[in-house]
């Protein structure tokens, strides 16, 4: 007679689901711990809970440009804007564009909220400029235009220092914005439009051209502007094409304003590949480090070639946002592919700078069209609703459990619980980790994955009872269930992972919150239910209340109308006498 073959063993581990509750419960231990750990006990929260700030950006198309706005330019756009203020430590800071010419920035409430809003405010684009002219901020009698020969009186400023590009190995020194208030002063080489008339000149002196046409204006401009004026302080420079020389204000190391004829632009933003604030292991100062494209390190590296060779402040070059001048350094050997400026900066001043320089290259300009900032006290008052909404959702399956389910509803409960612990500290751990912020939306991802979770209970649990109402005993249906249940439990999440995944795929904002929050809760639904639910199950049926069928446990035979085991008649086969028959 043929021995019977070996099956496999119960699925779940039936003799070891200690081991699985073991695993999982360390795994609980340590991601409370290391929550605990990072100081981050609480979920990170979204704007319209904790309270921010919403900008709303429209786009402008330069005279013509009027193709300019377009999907490809709003998308670097956004890009931009949203690497410049992440530039800066804002966490769940949100860029997504809104119809054709908006885009919409939500910058939640925090330590650097009001310097991330001035740096999205701040949408032009980034150019550098040699410096022609410099000034205090008043306005001025216009100065006669100078004769050849004459020389550019500039007063003195405070030193820096700028290293050469790994072509030019020697060190170069630079200095922030002078702060000149000579009224007195030649029209620069960068504004010439015709050749330089002869003229008699002392020994080692630099020719300067006599005034070109159109240079007056921009002298007249540039005597009348006040740069204390905050009206023309909004104004100047604004309007200027990259090609043409231009007037602007700006800062100098003490904070006071000072006023500039700038040249036209040599380098834009996009020729920076990135910039850095860090620290001159020298001096232990704060400086700016920048690296530029390719492309980009041939024109600094012109620019700076002929900037060397003047007198201040006409060599120095403006780094100008927005019409606004942020930096002014002097130039005082050739640099190319590399540069640093320096001065007196902060750390907060130098990692401003920074940030522009990087991400202050944008291919269009944008106007405010709305700011709306939620209060923290409104952004409560919908956290507070949220949570109420999930207690009331989670206190009507417990209700729903326990009467329907009874003991069984113990193990239900513990097994939202541990779904609880592990969404609570990811949730939490994952804010620092990844950014992720608890939005309403979110809110309501979790509120619906506790159907999901209880659903799969469900499942499993009415398999066991169909099992029992066969006859069969609590341990032998306990296992015998389980094939069937985790194939449909299975089934159901990856639908409802599916779901999550395009949704997430396919929206943007908030509702992507939905999503991720409906995909994660379901992937530690399967998980829970692996390795919490099922072995505690195996455990349950091995105590007396629940293998002896108690009323009380959910699993009474008689309650759930079971049908005595089929018995089949043994069939008795006599054995043969005749060996003829054998």
């Amino acid at each position: 007679m043929a021995a019977p073959k070996k099956g496999r063993g119960p699925s779940g581990g039936q003799g070891r689901p200690g081991r699985a509750l073991a695993l999982i419960l360390i795994a609980m231990v340590a991601l409370t711990g290391g929550m605990f750990w990072s100081g981050h006990v609480t979920p990170r929260l979204g704007i319209d809970l904790a309270g921010g700030t919403t900008i709303t950006l429209k786009a402008k198309s330069e005279p013509g440009q009027e193709n300019a706005v377009n999907e490809t330019n709003m998308n670097t756009a956004v890009g931009i804007i949203d690497r410049r203020v992440n530039g800066l430590g804002v966490s769940e800071a949100e860029v997504q564009t809104q119809g054709r010419e908006h885009i919409i920035v939500n910058i939640p409430k925090g330590t650097n909220e009001q310097q991330a809003r001035e740096q999205v405010g701040t949408t032009a684009q980034l150019y550098f400029r040699p410096v022609l002219t410099v000034a205090g901020s008043e306005p001025t009698a216009p100065a006669p235009t100078p004769s050849a020969g004459s020389t550019p009186s500039a007063g003195a400023s405070p030193s820096a220092s700028a290293s050469a590009s790994a072509k030019d190995k020697g060190a170069s020194s630079a200095s922030p914005a002078a702060s000149a208030t000579t009224q007195g002063r030649a029209v620069p080489e960068a504004l010439k439009k015709a050749p330089t008339p002869k003229a008699t000149q002392s020994p080692g002196t630099p020719p300067v051209p006599s005034a070109p046409p159109g240079t007056a204006k921009l002298e007249q401009q540039f005597a009348a502007l006040n740069c204390n004026d905050v009206k023309q302080r909004g104004t100047a420079g604004k309007s200027a094409k990259p090609t043409e020389p231009t007037v602007a204000c700006g800062k100098n190391t003490i904070g006071q304003w000072e006023k500039y004829i700038l040249g036209p632009a040599e380098v834009d933003g996009k020729d920076v590949d990135k910039a850095r604030a860090a620290i001159d292991q020298r001096n232990g100062q704060w400086i700016v480090q920048m690296d530029f494209t390719e492309g980009g390190a041939k024109k600094f590296s012109k620019i700076t070639s002929r900037l060397s060779q003047q007198q201040s402040p006409q060599n120095q070059f403006a780094i100008v946002l927005d019409g606004e001048v942020v930096s002014a350094p002097s130039v005082q050997t050739t640099l190319s592919a590399s540069a640093e400026i320096s001065g007196s900066f902060t750390q907060e001043s130098a990692q401003d700078l920074g940030n522009i320089l990087s991400y202050g290259a944008l291919p269009l300009t944008f106007q405010e069209d709305s700011v709306t900032t939620v209060t923290a006290a409104l952004g409560g008052e919908q956290l507070k609703a949220g949570l109420i909404a999930g207690a009331i959702g989670l206190a009507l399956v417990v209700i729903y459990l326990l009467v329907y389910y009874r003991g069984l509803s113990l193990i239900a409960i513990l097994s939202l619980i541990a779904s609880a612990i592990l969404t609570y500290t990811i949730m939490s751990l994952l804010g620092p980790a990844i950014g992720f912020a608890l939005n309403l939306p979110a809110v309501c991802g979790a509120i619906v994955a506790i159907g999901i979770t209880a659903d799969s209970f469900i499942v499993y649990f009415e398999r066991v009872r169909d099992e029992i109402r066969e006859g069969r005993t609590l341990r032998p249906a306990v296992e015998r269930a389980w094939p069937r249940a985790r194939r449909t439990i299975l089934v159901s999440d990856f639908v409802s992972f599916l779901a999550a995944a395009v949704l997430f795929l396919v929206t943007v904002g908030k509702v992507q919150g939905f999503a991720f929050t409906l995909g994660l809760t379901t992937l530690l639904d399967v998980v829970v239910v692996f390795l919490f639910t099922k072995p505690l199950m195996t455990l349950m049926a091995r105590t007396k209340f629940f293998a002896s069928g108690s009323s009380w446990s959910g699993l009474d035979p008689k309650r759930l109308g079971a049908q005595p085991p089929l018995r089949r008649p043994r069939r008795v086969t006599a054995a043969p006498t005749d060996p003829k028959e054998a």
